[in-house]
């Protein structure tokens, strides 16, 4: 710098040497560019005076009132934000404790081969992860429920922007429908954002997931800040995990492990694309679209998938072709959903903390075999289509179970799929008419008397306190006269047997029926003897399993053993269920076996024969036709069938000997087909020699015919 204040004048570079005179005249022209010259070429338009001027100037000034306090709103509401997602995200925990979030477990039924038929509680099927599960299970979740779930930070403004649109459009409110959830914000809602299941807050989980469902603003805003929270602590494949553990996919599946096993019998590492479609179809609505509820719509809904997944190029057009001809089915586990009675009757009778409201994963073995299962709801199905009026509302229920006790197959209902429904076997208190006489017979024949004991069949009366006399009738109203036991028994004659139950005396007849099975409070006065006291279909058909193993006490049982899943050491087993102590002598046993199968051979029971087959049973009306009953044996298996009204309305030209003796033999072919006949465990008791006699004199004697019915005695014994 030199002192005398003047600066040589600034020129550029001496690039150009053969054009000196463009650079000579680049100094006027930049001296002349100078702003104003510029201003002066393009002039600013003069604001608007008057009102039209003070009303724009008012809005600029608003709007950059509003812009200054809006960005510092912002800028705050960003910090916050950032604070608390940090504060969340250091909260917490490691990614392998959120895999199971269940607060009660499940119960696994398996049938007398061990193999599975019937799932309570939520199941989980093990932990998975993004690596181990199907790339195409991975796919289908990420297509159908966030496909730029890689792309933003744990909210989607774009999808919460489309779905403000959407539900405007459908005429809800912002915030109302659509959600516009992302994958991470809906991992978040399944944790109910961090807040643990509290039975002293929540009556029942039920009630403790709902309340992390509600879809108000403060919510959304805190699901926001927990899904970026989220973001923060783990990487975007361990969200998708947590994800696909607990994400609840119908019919007690927790994760996509257990549904994959639920609906398909395979791991979640080993689905089709078509498979993996629909367990993600599941995720919108999982009860609803259940396949075990309507496969149709999960086929449907699977389609959707499908397209969204080609779509989005994580399948070839071919592979979506092959998806769509030939969607995913369900397993045969699965398909046949059969056992749904025996499953719950199986936890109703086991203690709550194993199986209702069990905290742990249960395995129970069971007595049920699906093969029998199957022929007693194919029967029941059969005759109501076949011999049943369209639009009846009458029920029917089915019990089939070994001579010990161990129950193979139990139809609760004319809606086999049912679950959690009314079981008219086990549940169903009704009267059980002439089904009752066996016990009668029971205890005459355990005091010594005989099938071939005659009893008077004519009109009599009882006298009743307070009240008119009680004139019983037979159901054909009419009376034969003298009548052997078993023949009155053969034909459910309802004098006889009032007669022999007086005879023996009726607190003999009550205590045997209670030690056969029959609980409660049986009838006081002589209509005990016409089933007036009530039982269900599950004691009478154990009662009459103590008639087939020789006159000892039956308790029915499904359960054969507990434990916890993978553990091999049972908790409780069978032990001390089934043949329990005797109750009335064998020979007599024996004896009541064979006048049981005149009632099949020659008696009311007749519709339930089976060539080849020796069967003993008995049938049951009630007053009115309000029951009808048929319970049978052979050799290896009792069953009972009971049919009425709920309601207790009349049935109509419906008899035991009808339509229940009809189901009876429909199931019983289907369970003894392909089998040897068995012998049933019985004894023939020697006739006398005057049973004849009689018979050919039609029971009568006339005076003055001893000496010839004496000749006749002892020529009939020779």
């Amino acid at each position: 710098m030199s002192g005398n204040g003047k600066k040589p004048p600034l020129v550029a570079d001496k690039r150009y040497a053969k054009k000196p005179a463009a650079k000579k005249k680049a100094a006027p022209t930049k001296k002349t560019a100078k702003p104003a010259a510029r201003r002066k070429a393009s002039p600013k338009r003069a604001a608007p005076s008057g009102p039209l001027g003070w009303i724009l100037a008012s809005f600029r000034w608003v709007f950059r009132l509003f812009w200054a306090f809006t960005w510092r709103i912002g800028l705050i509401a960003a910090l916050i934000i950032g604070g608390f997602s940090f504060y969340f995200a250091a909260q917490m925990p490691a990614m392998a404790d959120l895999i199971d979030g269940r607060t009660r477990g499940s119960v696994t039924l398996t049938d007398l081969q061990g193999e599975v038929f019937a799932w309570r509680g939520d199941q989980f099927g093990g932990m998975v992860t993004t690596d181990t599960v199907s790339p195409h299970l991975h796919n289908a979740v990420v297509a159908t429920e966030d496909k730029r779930f890689y792309r933003h930070f744990g909210i989607s403004p774009r999808g919460i922007a489309s779905a403000v649109r959407i539900n405007l459009r459908a005429g809800r409110g912002p915030l109302s429908g659509n959600g516009g959830s992302t994958l991470t914000q809906q991992t978040a809602k399944l944790l109910c954002l961090g807040v643990p299941f509290d039975p002293n807050k929540w009556d029942s989980e039920r009630d403790y997931e709902n309340d992390c469902r509600q879809g108000s603003l403060w919510r959304k805003a805190r699901e926001a800040v927990y899904a970026i929270g989220m973001e923060i602590a783990y990487t975007k494949e361990e969200i998708l995990t947590i994800y696909l553990n607990r994400a609840y996919l119908g019919a007690g599946s927790r994760g996509f492990e257990a549904a994959a096993q639920r609906y398909f019998g395979i791991s979640a590492a080993e689905v089709s694309p078509a498979q993996a479609a629909m367990l993600a179809g599941l995720l919108t609505a999982p009860s609803a679209n259940a396949p075990t509820r309507n496969l149709q719509r999960a086929q449907d809904r699977a389609s959707i998938v499908i397209g969204l997944m080609e779509d989005q190029d994580y399948i070839s057009e071919a592979q979506a072709r092959d998806a769509r001809l030939n969607p995913a089915t369900l397993s045969d586990a699965a398909r046949a959903n059969s056992g749904g009675f025996f499953a719950d009757w199986v936890m109703s009778s086991g203690p709550e903390f194993f199986t209702r409201d069990t905290t742990e994963d249960v395995l129970i073995r069971t007595t049920l075999d699906q093969r029998i299962q199957a022929a007693a709801e194919e029967a029941l199905i059969e005759v109501f289509e076949r011999d049943v009026r369209e639009g009846s509302e009458a029920q029917a229920a089915i019990v089939v179970m070994s001579a010990d006790g161990a129950v193979r197959a139990m139809v609760g209902g004319r809606n086999i799929t049912a679950t959690g429904a009314f079981n008219r076997a086990t549940q169903a208190l009704r009267q059980t008419g002439s089904a009752f006489k066996p016990f009668i017979y029971a205890a005459a024949l355990d005091l010594g008397m005989s099938p071939y004991d005659m009893i008077e069949d004519a009109p009599t009366c009882w006298e009743r306190r307070g009240s008119a006399s009680w004139c019983p009738e037979n159901y054909d109203r009419e009376f034969v006269g003298p009548i052997a036991m078993v023949d009155a028994l053969a034909t459910s004659r309802n004098i006889p047997a009032i007669l022999v139950s007086e005879e023996v005396g009726r607190g003999l007849v009550s205590d045997v029926a209670n030690g056969f099975g029959l609980q409660g409070d049986l009838a006081a006065g002589p209509a005990l003897a016409l089933g007036v006291s009530e039982s269900t279909l599950l004691d009478m058909t154990g009662a009459f399993a103590g008639i087939l193993n020789g006159g000892s006490q039956v308790t029915p049982y499904g359960l054969t053993d507990l434990r916890f899943m993978g553990d091999n050491t049972p908790l409780m087993d069978a032990t001390g269920v089934g043949i329990g102590e005797r109750i009335i002598r064998e020979e007599a046993a024996r004896q009541l076996t064979w006048m049981m199968t005149k009632v099949v051979d020659e008696g009311t029971g007749q519709r339930a024969r089976i060539n080849g087959w020796p069967i003993a049973g008995k049938t049951g009306t009630t007053q009115g036709s309000r029951d009808a009953w048929f319970i049978g044996f052979t050799g290896d298996y009792v069953t009972g069938v009971w049919m009425g009204y709920d309601d207790n309305s009349r049935l109509s030209g419906v008899t035991g000997g009808g339509l229940p003796a009809t189901i009876w033999r429909e199931t019983m072919v289907r369970v003894l087909e392909g089998k040897q006949p068995t012998a049933l465990p019985m004894t023939i008791p020697q006739r006398p020699a005057f049973a004849g006699v009689l018979e050919s004199r039609g029971g009568e004697v006339a005076d003055g015919d001893i000496l010839d019915l004496l000749d006749a005695i002892i020529s009939d014994g020779n």
